[in-house]
């Protein structure tokens, strides 16, 4: 595939000045859009049906990524070839890699995610770090949990940087966002899930959990805030806290690691014999 010239030559275009807008909070709820930055993020976003609406690409990744930008036209996204000013002006990143995708929010209801079952869940209370919400998608994504909910008090689903944070995984799972926390936890146990809390003072170690065979079943963890991690009130909704064992000399672990090793501990237990991973159809 061969590209003569870009047709968008000036950041003040009103397609790019659209565009730029996004990377603002309130221009992406008011419109429902957001950013998807870089080959990886823009596949993605193409193989997800509907979701990707508008493409901006320099000559030179327009020829690289041909595969990219011809899936993205395949999907019924408007193509706009852009000078490489026009692209660092709508990217949010230091070095852009010529390609950014405009998306239409993901998000499914919190009572979508229950009417699903969900065995493995992941629920982030007041986590506040954009770079750190996207982590803890992926390694939901990873460990093969069916959801991410995200409470009222947590950074945006779709701030450029969890969004890049998330490596695609934003667009393979089903997320709820803007959830109280109270109704996150009361109704992943009316649905029959087992609540449990992450936090480095429980009483429960997450070894113990795993020695005694208690993990089997449909669980969400509740991750807390970097900071502070998670406060009484929030503690006390779940069914039990539980920490990670620090075996090492480390005073802790970050809130995505931390994240990392519940998950697929979780996952473990449920793929064991016994636990109920396995999917039946009738």
């Amino acid at each position: 595939m061969s590209f003569v010239s870009p047709e968008l030559i000036s950041p003040r275009s009103a397609r790019v000045v659209a565009a730029r807008r996004l990377a603002k909070r309130n221009f992406r709820s008011k419109e429902r859009l957001f950013l998807a930055e870089g080959p990886q993020a823009v596949r993605e976003a193409a193989s997800h049906r509907g979701t990707l609406v508008e493409l901006f690409a320099t000559v030179e990744a327009a020829e690289r990524y041909a595969d990219i930008v011809g899936e993205a036209r395949g999907a019924g996204a408007r193509v706009h070839l852009a000078a490489e000013e026009v692209i660092e002006d709508i990217s949010t990143t230091v070095t852009p890699q010529g390609l950014v995708g405009v998306c239409r929010f993901l998000d499914t209801s919190f009572e979508d995610v229950l009417a699903a079952r969900p065995r493995l869940v992941a629920v982030l209370a007041n986590v506040r770090d954009p770079g750190n919400a996207g982590t803890v998608l992926r390694c939901a994504d990873a460990a093969g949990a069916e959801a991410v909910v995200l409470t009222d008090a947590s950074v945006d689903l779709y701030n450029p940087k969890a969004v890049r944070a998330s490596v695609g995984s934003l667009f393979h799972l089903p997320v709820a966002v803007g959830v109280p926390v109270e109704r996150a936890v009361g109704g992943l146990k009316e649905a029959g899930v087992r609540v449990l809390a992450a936090d480095g003072a429980g009483e429960r170690d997450l070894d113990a959990e795993l020695d005694e065979g208690t993990m089997g079943g449909p669980t969400a963890w509740v991750f807390g805030n970097e900071a502070w991690g998670l406060p009484e009130e929030t503690r006390a909704l779940a069914d039990a806290v539980v920490r990670v064992p620090i075996h090492g000399k480390a005073e802790s672990l970050n809130l995505a690691t931390a994240a990392a090793v519940c998950l697929y501990g979780s996952a473990r237990a449920q793929r064991a014999a016994g636990g109920c991973r396995s999917v039946t159809t009738s």
